[in-house]
C-alpha cells in the first residue's frame, strides 16, 4: 500500500496519477478537502477525506502502508504565505502525527515534501542570487511561518530516521507549476497567477496586467512532470539528506509576464503594486547534489513550453467558469 497525503492538491494529484501509471501497487489517496474539491480524483484508488493534523486520522492513513508520501500542508503563493504564518506553522502537526503513526505502523519508507523557503533570507537579497545549495540552509533564517515549519519538519524526519529506523527521503521543492492546480482565489503561485491575469485581459476583463512589486524579483520554475519523475528517482535512490528539486532556469517576474503575453499573442500594459507581498529578491536551485545522487539530470521541459501548456489549461478552466 502506497499512501499519498495531500492527494487532493496540485502535486499530490499528479503523484497519484503517476503511481497509477507505474502500476503494481495499491494506492490510498488522502486529503482534508471533500472529494469533489480535489484537483484530480481516481475511482481505482482508495480515497479518504481526513484531517491529518489529528493523530487518529494519521493512524488510519498509515494503516497497512509500505510507503507514505507526505505532501499535505496549508500553503499557497506568496500572498497566502505572508498573510497566514500561523496557519502555515500549524502544518507541523501533520508531519508530526504522520511520523508517529508511520513509526507505530512500522512503515519502512517515508517521503517529506519540503520547500526552497527553508533557505536563509540573507542569501536571497538580490535578484542575481547565487543558486542555493543544500548546505546553505544553516545557519537558519528561513521565511517566517512556512519556511520555519518546513525546516523544523525536516529535522523531525531526520531524527525519526535516526531513532526509529524509518527510511526517510526529503526534497526541497522550487516553484513547481503546471495544470490541475490553483489558478485563482489567492493561493495560486506566480505562473498560474500571471497566466490568469493575461487571460482575463485577453477576454476583456481588464486592460492591464497586475505585477507585484517592480517585477525584478527572480525565481526558477519546475514543470510538474519533471518534478514527479525526479521525485521518484530521489525516493528510489534512498537519498538520505534533503535535496533540491527545481529547475535552474532563472527568470524575473517581468520575464515570466512577457512569456505569458507571448503565449497569448497580445501585449498589455503593466500595473505594478508596490506594497504587495514579494518574498525574497531572488532564488534559484543548485542541482549539483540532485545530479550526483540520482545519476545526472536536466529538466526535459523548458519554461516556455510548460507555461504554454499551463496557460492552455487555465484558459479552458476560465472559459468553463464563464459559461
Amino acid at each position: 500500500m502506497i499512501v499519498v497525503c495531500g492527494a487532493g492538491g496540485f502535486i499530490g494529484g499528479h503523484l497519484v496519477a503517476a503511481l497509477r501509471a507505474r502500476g503494481g501497487a495499491t494506492i490510498r489517496a488522502v486529503d482534508i478537502k471533500p472529494l469533489d474539491a480535489w484537483f484530480q480524483q481516481f475511482d481505482d484508488v482508495e480515497n479518504m477525506t481526513l484531517d491529518l493534523r489529528e493523530a487518529d486520522a494519521c493512524r488510519r492513513a498509515c494503516d497497512g502502508a509500505a510507503q507514505v508520501f507526505n505532501l499535505a500542508c496549508d500553503m499557497g503563493g506568496m500572498g497566502f504565505i505572508e498573510n497566514n504564518k500561523a496557519a502555515c506553522m500549524v502544518s507541523v502537526l501533520i508531519n508530526t502525527q504522520l511520523l508517529i503513526a508511520a513509526r507505530d505502523a512500522l512503515v519502512p519508507r517515508y517521503f517529506f515534501a519540503s520547500s526552497a523557503c527553508v533557505y536563509p533570507q540573507a542569501k536571497q537579497s538580490t535578484a542575481d542570487v547565487v543558486a542555493l545549495c543544500e548546505s546553505d540552509a544553516y545557519p537558519a533564517d528561513p521565511e517566517d511561518g512556512y519556511g520555519w515549519e518546513k525546516l523544523f519538519s525536516e529535522r523531525m524526519c531526520r531524527h525519526f530516521h535516526e531513532d526509529h529506523g524509518i527510511g526517510v527521503t526529503m526534497a526541497r521543492l522550487h516553484n513547481v507549476y503546471g495544470p490541475h492546480g490553483t489558478w485563482r482565489g489567492g493561493r495560486e503561485k506566480a505562473p498560474a497567477a500571471l497566466c490568469r491575469k493575461v487571460i482575463e485581459a485577453v477576454h476583456g476583463e481588464t486592460d492591464s496586467i497586475e505585477i507585484w512589486g517592480d517585477g525584478s524579483q527572480t525565481r526558477s520554475f519546475l514543470w510538474i512532470d519533471d518534478c514527479i519523475e525526479r521525485l521518484f528517482r530521489i525516493v528510489d535512490a534512498d537519498v538520505a539528506e534533503p535535496v533540491n528539486l527545481g529547475s535552474d532556469e532563472q527568470v524575473s517576474v517581468n520575464e515570466l509576464a512577457d512569456l505569458a503575453m507571448d503565449i497569448a499573442g497580445q501585449r498589455f500594459a503593466r500595473h505594478h503594486i508596490a506594497d504587495a507581498p514579494l518574498g525574497v529578491a531572488g532564488r534559484n536551485s543548485d542541482n549539483t547534489l540532485l545530479r550526483a545522487r540520482t545519476g545526472g539530470w536536466e529538466p526535459s521541459t523548458s519554461l516556455r513550453d510548460g507555461l504554454a501548456r499551463t496557460y492552455a489549461w487555465i484558459e479552458q478552466e476560465y472559459l468553463a467558469c464563464r459559461t
